[in-house]
């Protein structure tokens, strides 16, 4: 079945107009209920909204757009707050937008991004983006099968998402709260643990030729994991492969990223070395520390909330360099303790690929019937 293709711009209410960026010092005094949204979701909750509806959300900047580590387009609905990373939009009576969103999500954006180093999705180039358009009623009816569809899908990365908390859980258990030391361990900082602390390559990666495949920030979820989607290759001389290969065990630090994703945070576990680019930095321990440990300090709630006090902005990205990351204050636990820490951490894991296989399969098959639906075969 064949589809007109018409532009997004001429389909929806593009509502840019009504954004207000907020600093992070003004809504610390303007705490509330209604969420505050950026360019991958909800960051804060403020006591005032500009929105109060359904829109569709779009992010306009950050490494998520070329990642794809979360949904590009989102809904929103009710009372809200959006910022400047986020593009919003509303249903003029053309389009649905759960059908948009879904489709949005399903295609390649590159085209439409500029930049690498700070991707961004303009408003010209949004607006340009094709859609295939169906009768309304057929684009909700699509909207309504994929929304069962991923539903299962979320159900089994639900599981993942339990096993996370659990680990955090298990992090407070062992250590106890960060916020007070209620262990009574030494304190310290990340450099008493630190044996190196390297930057990555900043030579230009193919996308498919090159020895080793190489690591970029988008490629370390938020929750302190992998994606492994979207690799780019590079060769390395001989000399460089010390310096610029991660082996199981190391840590990689995410130094610069937007201000919401800075300081990512992730222990490598692969058995094959890859390389890692220059926003990553590699970091290995001495005999008195554990990457384990050290990456569930920092993707720990007051992990997250020490690294987003600490970045500096600079034209929209923050950073956080080598330098800066080891003088964070940490608690100093036995190296016994950390090596626990540690086992149980793998244990959960090995038990965590099970779903994840299981989530992936799920991908599969929700993006198999994507195209189907919207190429007209549903």
């Amino acid at each position: 079945m064949s589809w007109p293709m018409v532009k997004l711009g001429d389909v929806v209410s593009n509502c840019n107009f009504r954004r207000v960026p907020l600093k992070k010092s003004d809504r610390a005094e303007k705490k509330g209920d209604y969420r505050y949204y950026g360019a991958s979701g909800v960051i804060d909750y403020v006591d005032d909204f500009l929105f109060d509806g359904k829109y569709l959300l779009i992010g306009e900047d950050g490494a998520n757009l070329l990642s794809r580590s979360t949904p590009i387009a989102f809904h929103a609905s009710g009372k809200f707050w959006v910022n400047n990373h986020a593009h919003v939009l509303e249903c003029n009576g053309k389009a649905d937008l759960g059908f948009l969103a879904y489709y949005i999500n399903s295609i390649n954006l590159e085209p439409y991004v500029t930049g690498s180093a700070q991707p961004k999705l303009n408003r010209g180039n949004l607006d340009s983006i094709l859609i295939p358009l169906p009768p309304l009623e057929e684009q909700k009816r699509i909207a309504a099968i994929l929304d069962k569809a991923d539903d299962v899908r979320r159900k089994r990365k639900q599981a993942i998402v339990l096993a996370d908390e659990f680990l955090r859980s298990v992090f407070l258990d062992m250590f106890g709260d960060p916020t007070n030391n209620q262990k009574n361990f030494p304190i310290g900082t990340i450099r008493d643990f630190v044996e190196t602390a390297n930057y990555g390559s900043s030579g230009k990666a193919s996308e498919t030729e090159g020895e080793y495949p190489i690591l970029r920030m988008g490629n370390i979820t938020y929750q302190g994991g992998w994606n492994f989607k979207s690799l780019k290759y590079i060769d390395l001389t001989e000399k460089d492969k010390p310096k610029y290969l991660a082996q199981k065990g190391d840590l990689l630090f995410n130094r610069t990223n937007s201000r919401e994703l800075v300081g990512k945070t992730a222990v490598f576990e692969e058995d094959k070395s890859m390389a890692i680019a220059g926003y990553l930095v590699r970091v290995r321990t001495n005999e008195k520390g554990n990457n384990y440990y050290i990456s569930g300090y920092l993707n720990s709630a007051h992990g997250k909330k020490t690294l987003s006090n600490m970045c500096k902005s600079i034209v929209g990205m923050a950073n956080i360099n080598a330098q800066e990351l080891q003088n964070i204050k940490i608690a100093l636990p036995p190296i016994e303790l950390q090596t626990k820490y540690e086992l149980l951490v793998k244990t959960v894991r090995s038990r965590v690929k099970k779903f994840d296989l299981s989530a992936k399969s799920t991908d599969e098959l929700f993006n198999s019937l994507s195209k189907k639906a919207f190429s007209g075969q549903l």
